[in-house]
């Protein structure tokens, strides 16, 4: 920039940033999901605001967490699953009160029991349940047991998080997952210590369930 430049200011702006994929979603951008039947009501032609982005750590990988609301008040949260292609994971957090009215409290304590090989249905959707109908598979069964790792309320997509205690290493928690034969929908349960425990119900879909993205201020 020259002189005049310089005293007289520039008429050059910052370009706008360009979204296309959901891997570059910072705080304050937001995304419009379809409108398809697909979806359960809480995705459904949603309008999603990313309020934070945490990290799950374990022994070999760490993965970003997004952290979404829209104006039906729901918290969602979304993931990337990276197989042979790329999936997008969506999942909605139970209160305990969900847990014990969607599934068989007995049958669920054995996803906790060695060897962790426990299968589990829903029991039948009720008026209370509705909500979650889309949200369930019909038949589970569990692929993860005790695996070990860090939840740290931070972004380290351009860093890698430490898991030396004077470094914060974040919160440790035990994971266990079960899946459905479709591998399309999920339970997923974090165990921390002291034994307060998440349970979250999650859904795969393609990417192309996102259907515009918008860049925060």
């Amino acid at each position: 920039m020259g002189f005049f430049g310089k005293l007289f200011g520039s008429d050059e702006t910052t370009p706008a940033r360009k979204l296309n994929h959901p891997s570059q979603l910072n705080v304050g951008d937001m995304i419009s999901l379809d409108d398809s039947f697909a979806l359960p009501p809480q995705l459904r032609g949603q309008q999603l605001r990313v309020e934070a982005v945490n990290t799950y750590e374990f022994e070999r990988e760490h993965s970003p967490e997004w952290v979404l609301k829209g104006k039906l008040g729901d918290t969602l949260f979304m993931g990337l699953d990276e197989d042979d292609e790329v999936w997008l994971s969506f999942s909605l957090k139970l209160h305990r009160a969900d847990v014990e009215a969607l599934f068989d409290m007995d049958a669920f304590a054995e996803i906790f029991e060695e060897p962790g090989k426990a299968e589990l249905a829903p029991l039948p959707i009720e008026n209370e349940t509705a909500q979650f109908e889309q949200w369930l598979g019909k038949q589970y069964y569990q692929t993860g047991f005790a695996q070990f790792g860090y939840f740290h309320k931070k972004d380290y997509r351009n860093g890698k998080p430490s898991q030396y205690m004077e470094n914060n290493p974040g919160e440790p928690f035990e994971s266990y997952e079960l899946l459905d034969s479709q591998e399309s929908h999920a339970i997923e349960i974090e165990v921390y210590e002291g034994g307060d425990t998440d349970v979250m119900l999650t859904l795969y879909r393609p990417l192309s369930d996102i259907r515009e993205y918008w860049p925060g201020e």
